[in-house]
């Protein structure tokens, strides 16, 4: 059996998501933006009301708030936040009095979510860089992970 190698693959993926996160625009071999909202059926209202900026490094594969929405004041942790489109789709949902935290291993991506909800003027919304399995949160701090 082959070994994988964890911090190869790591840097292979940080690489990836950096380039999404500095050339948005760019051609993937994965859909971005509000394309890629859209195939995962993400309520338009709520997209069409972000700017470019907080849509277009998106590169999700599913719409979490498929199944259930956060509700208001509810604590979230985005796992895996990239720059932070469910991050802030969360915070629609959770209100000023909810938080949420989201978390993602490549630094441009937390760059420009920090420097996103920093622009839309949102104090209930943070980024940490760490990976997934040390999250930099509080055990049991979310209603939602």
């Amino acid at each position: 059996m082959t070994q994988v190698d964890t911090d190869a693959l790591r840097a292979q993926v940080r690489e990836k998501y950096r380039e999404v996160a500095v050339a948005p625009n760019a051609t993937y071999h994965f859909h971005t933006g509000r394309a890629a909202a859209a195939r995962c059926r993400y309520d338009p209202s709520v997209v069409d009301a972000l700017p470019d900026r907080a849509v277009e490094s998106f590169a999700g594969v599913a719409n979490p708030f498929a199944l259930r929405h956060p509700e208001r004041g509810e604590r979230v942790v985005d796992a895996g936040s990239g720059a932070g489109f469910d991050s802030f789709v969360a915070a629609h949902f959770v209100g000023p009095d909810g938080q949420v935290v989201g978390i993602d291993m490549t630094p441009e991506m937390v760059t420009k979510a920090r420097d996103t909800a920093a622009s839309l003027g949102l104090r209930n919304v943070e980024f940490r860089e760490g990976f997934l399995e040390a999250m930099p949160v509080e055990s049991g701090w979310a209603d939602i992970v």
